[in-house]
């Protein structure tokens, strides 16, 4: 192999190696890895852990001083991958910073593996928390949230169409009752617009993170529809002031 392309290989890994977040784990005993096929649960701050679960070890998701590609769901994956190498099969979230515009721009996450034999139980509140409808109201209800970052002064209206539903602000977080059913369109504009079709359902919870993206001026919304068990567990770890 050429030696330019030798030096260019090794200079991009280190590279790619210097974004990746900092991951360390303690491990109090050993296990036969699992496979990567086979489901880590995630079990959020105000969730408890079975009775039956064996602690294994502990695992810290941090910033390296240079980390990108370190959003909540990046940093859980990873988090998965180091307890699929230790036998475990759940992960409780311990602690959980969010970004911060005067700090890291990651989220970093303290967190335990544990080991379990029967995770049926863990699968049924999953399946419960995606899929049942509370048949007694007639309307869906929106957790909109917006952690800490860049863009802090930069606030904007989130409308459903032609109505305006709130305004995300940096680190907040609104829970709404949309009773427009059915398909509707969540929008917001800066210097641009950020637009995603939702399917409201009555009964049925939707989480929408909101965040800032980068612009000429004043910086690009952004708004995305996330799984419940995700949405819950983000909106849940946002504390804002009474």
């Amino acid at each position: 192999m050429d030696i330019r392309k030798t030096i260019g290989l090794v200079v991009a890994l280190a590279l790619i190696s210097a974004c990746s977040p900092k991951v360390t784990s303690n491990l109090q005993k050993s296990y036969q890895p699992i496979s990567y096929e086979q489901e880590v649960f995630v079990l959020g701050l105000n969730e408890e852990a079975p009775s039956q679960a064996e602690m294994i070890g502990s695992i810290k998701v941090g910033d390296n001083g240079f980390s990108a590609n370190c959003g909540f769901e990046e940093v859980i994956e990873l988090a998965k991958i180091e307890a699929r190498k230790a036998g475990g099969n759940v992960l409780k979230i311990t602690e959980h910073k969010l970004p911060s515009a005067m700090g890291s721009s990651c989220h970093q996450i303290k967190a335990d593996i544990l080991r379990i034999a029967d995770t049926s139980g863990i699968q049924k509140e999953i399946i419960s928390e995606e899929e049942v409808a509370d048949p007694n109201v007639d309307y869906a209800t929106l957790n909109i949230y917006r952690f800490s970052g860049g863009g802090a002064l930069v606030s904007y209206d989130v409308y459903l169409g032609d109505s305006i539903v709130c305004r995300v602000k940096n680190k907040s977080k609104q829970t709404i009752q949309i009773k427009k059913l059915g398909y509707n369109n969540l929008w917001a504009k800066t210097e641009s617009k950020a637009e995603i079709p939702v399917n409201f359902k009555a009964g049925q919870q939707y989480y929408v993170r909101c965040g800032l993206k980068m612009g000429i001026m004043v910086g690009r919304p952004s708004i995305e529809l996330v799984d419940n068990k995700t949405g819950k567990m983000e909106f849940e770890s946002i504390k804002t002031k009474q």
